[in-house]
């Protein structure tokens, strides 16, 4: 039951005791202002990580020709490995559990294109239909490569944002339209946008089959991946694994040769950068939770103090009937509404801090990596709330107790 005069008593205690509440609400307060602080860092870290995978397919497996490193089977180092459509069949039929798969052709530097008069340049990509999925590509308009473009070897094109914004003016839709890539003519099929770097949408995607015969490719690719569903990450690693024994099988090179083939898993690193940011979060809540438990440790102190200059006040309410709940139940409700409030304001403090670094990233074009968008989710924010007030109570419980101790007799020859 809410008792009114209970209330009022402990607000007034507080005021008659300003300086060494507020010294005392501080050290809460600043406990939680940090914790707060520490974790919408490590938020800002990890969505700057996640925003580093948020360009390709989590799930992905992407592997790189290289040279080989180390003798085998008769054959000196420095061997190129050069990848061809029949390593790309031979991974999709031969792989469990892969889900898209799709090889890149890359015409390297920046190509001219044209498009009537407008003249830029641009990176032209050979790729399959599943490029889509492994580039976590968005279609804004018409369609992708797909299987009859690169069975026909057709020269259509899908571009990117930047390349509509470059080419075709006061917003002239480009689907339809004929662009000149170095001498050859491509219809514009499709256009899309990338949630990657800006330079993904400087780029123009061609079927792979097309590239190879139109800028003498022969039959060569320069680097494959592939999709693992929802394997977990020891599957992936088994699948990276597996097609890695098909290239050894295929290129002959040693299978200790770090440097014949490159594989990047992107689930297996996600995974990784998952467990290293779990780990520092933990550590971030030992270090937030340390400075409140100091803080704590002062409000039981002055809860001590308070209990000792109230000693005469808890007997004579001993004496006229104060069951010992009801000083224990004054002493802690004290005690939680000053780190309740005190803990409020370094919350707010934190949450405030926070968001205004948040907005000036977003506003003034900061860019900085690894970090991004700090947050403090609403369930961290209550759980914060719930520690405030079981260490309010912790810290009052003790002087609590004492206090219900406190024989009447003895108050009244307290001096």
């Amino acid at each position: 039951m809410f008792d009114l005069d209970k209330w009022e008593e402990i607000f007034n205690t507080i005021r008659q005791n300003k300086l060494r509440t507020f010294l005392t609400a501080f050290s809460v307060s600043w406990g939680i202002f940090m914790l707060i602080l520490l974790l919408g860092a490590g938020s800002g870290i990890l969505n700057g990580v996640k925003e580093m995978f948020k360009d390709d397919a989590i799930n992905s497996i992407w592997i790189r020709s290289g040279q080989t490193s180390i003798p085998y089977k008769g054959m000196q180092p420095g061997r190129r490995i050069q990848f061809t459509n029949e390593d790309y069949n031979n991974l999709k039929n031969k792989v469990d559990g892969l889900e898209h798969i799709t090889a890149r052709y890359f015409l390297w530097g920046d190509y001219t294109v044209r498009y009537e008069k407008k003249y830029s340049s641009f990176q032209i990509r050979g790729v399959h239909p599943a490029h889509l999925y492994l580039e976590n590509t968005i279609l804004t308009s018409g369609r992708y490569i797909n299987d009859l473009d690169i069975e026909q070897k057709r020269k259509v094109a899908v571009i990117g944002q930047e390349v509509v914004n470059s080419l075709f003016e006061n917003g002239e839709d480009p689907l339809g339209k004929w662009i000149d890539i170095s001498g050859i003519l491509y219809k514009v099929v499709g256009t899309f946008r990338d949630e990657g770097s800006e330079r993904e949408q400087q780029v123009i995607i061609i079927p792979i089959s097309t590239t190879q015969m139109a800028y003498n490719g022969s039959n060569r690719v320069h680097m494959m991946m592939f999709t693992v569903g929802d394997a977990s990450v020891n599957e992936s690693v088994a699948m990276g694994d597996q097609a890695k024994e098909l290239l050894i099988e295929r290129h002959k090179f040693s299978p200790e040769d770090e440097r014949a083939i490159h594989m990047w898993n992107n689930l297996e690193n996600f995974q990784r950068f998952k467990d290293l940011f779990g780990g520092i979060n933990i550590f971030i809540w030992i270090v937030g939770m340390g400075t409140i438990v100091a803080g704590v440790v002062g409000v039981s102190n002055i809860m001590l103090i308070i209990v000792k200059d109230r000693t005469r006040e808890i007997g004579i309410r001993k004496a006229l009937g104060a069951t010992p709940f009801s000083i224990i139940s004054l002493i802690i409700q004290e005690s939680i509404v000053i780190t309740l409030i005190s803990g409020y304001f370094g919350l707010l403090f934190g949450v405030s801090l926070i968001e205004l670094v948040n907005f000036a990233l977003e506003n003034f074009g900061a860019d900085v990596p690894y970090f991004k968008n700090p947050e403090i989710e609403l369930g961290t924010a209550l759980t914060a709330t719930g520690i405030l007030v079981f260490a309010g109570a912790l810290a009052g419980y003790f002087p609590a107790r004492k206090a219900a101790k406190i024989q009447p007799i003895e108050a009244l020859r307290d001096e």
